[in-house]
C-alpha cells in the first residue's frame, strides 16, 4: 500500500514538469530565415505600351527582385526617349536610368509570398538632350538657334508601395506606386534639363509614377514552411 502511494506522489510531482515541457514546446518560435528562396525578373508592360502607340515616347525597362525573408532587393534598369515637337521649337532626349533600394512585404504568412510591399529607390540617370528653336520676327525673318546638354547626370529618392501577385506557376503580375522628389541634375550652362530619363519633367518638386509589370519567377530553394495558427 505505501509503494502504491509512493508512485502516486511520484507521478503527482511529475505531471506539472511535464506540463511545463509541453507549453515550454508549445511556445517555441521559428526563426526566420534571410537565405534568399528565388528570383523574380519582370518588365513593365506600360512602358512597352507606350512605345508602341505614343510618338512622342520610345524606352523599356526591366525589374528584378530577390527575397531576404519578408525584406525584398529591388532593383530596375531602363531605357528612356522623349520627342517633342511645337511650331516655334523642338525638343528630344535619349538615356538610360537605375533604381535600387528595398521593399516590405506586409503579408507574413502567405505561403505563395504574395505581396503588399512599402518601399525606398535610388534613382540614377544619365542622358543627353536637345532642343532646337525657330523664332518669328517681323523685322530680322526667322531666326533659329540650337542648344544641347549632353551626358548629364541626375539622381532623386522614390517612396514606392505595390502588390505582387502570383498568377500561375512561375507567373506573377504586380503594380508598382512611385511617389518620386528630391531631384538634382548636374551643372548644365546651355539650359536647364527640361525630362530626366526614369523620373519624368524637371518643373515639379515631386512626381507620381506608375508601373504595371509581368514577372517570371525563378526558385533557388524550397520556400519554408509558414508556422501554423496557434
Amino acid at each position: 500500500m505505501k509503494s502504491i502511494y509512493n508512485i502516486a506522489l511520484l507521478v503527482a510531482l511529475a505531471l506539472p514538469a511535464f506540463g511545463q515541457k509541453k507549453a515550454e514546446k508549445d511556445t517555441v518560435t521559428v526563426k526566420p530565415s534571410f537565405v534568399p528562396t528565388g528570383v523574380r525578373i519582370g518588365t513593365d508592360v506600360i512602358a512597352l505600351a507606350k512605345t508602341s502607340y505614343d510618338k512622342t515616347f520610345n524606352g523599356w525597362e526591366m525589374n528584378a527582385d530577390v527575397d531576404f525573408n519578408r525584406y525584398y532587393f529591388a532593383v530596375d534598369v531602363g531605357s528612356w526617349g522623349r520627342k517633342y515637337a511645337a511650331d516655334s521649337a523642338n525638343y528630344s532626349n535619349t538615356g538610360r536610368y537605375f533604381r535600387v533600394g528595398a521593399d516590405v512585404n506586409f503579408l507574413k504568412k502567405d505561403p505563395d509570398k504574395n505581396m503588399f510591399f512599402l518601399g525606398l529607390r535610388y534613382g540614377n540617370a544619365t542622358f543627353s538632350e536637345n532642343m532646337s528653336v525657330i523664332r518669328h520676327d517681323q523685322q530680322w525673318g526667322n531666326l533659329s538657334g540650337s542648344y544641347e546638354n549632353n551626358n548629364i547626370r541626375a539622381h532623386w529618392l522614390e517612396l514606392t508601395t505595390g502588390l505582387r501577385v502570383k498568377m500561375w506557376k512561375m507567373i506573377w503580375m504586380g503594380y508598382t506606386a512611385r511617389f518620386k522628389f528630391g531631384l538634382g541634375t548636374s551643372s548644365t550652362p546651355v539650359m536647364l534639363p527640361h525630362d530626366v530619363p526614369g523620373y519624368g519633367r524637371t518643373d515639379k518638386t515631386s512626381y507620381w509614377g506608375f508601373n504595371y509589370q509581368i514577372f517570371v519567377r525563378i526558385p533557388v530553394r524550397k520556400s519554408p514552411a509558414v508556422p501554423a495558427e496557434k
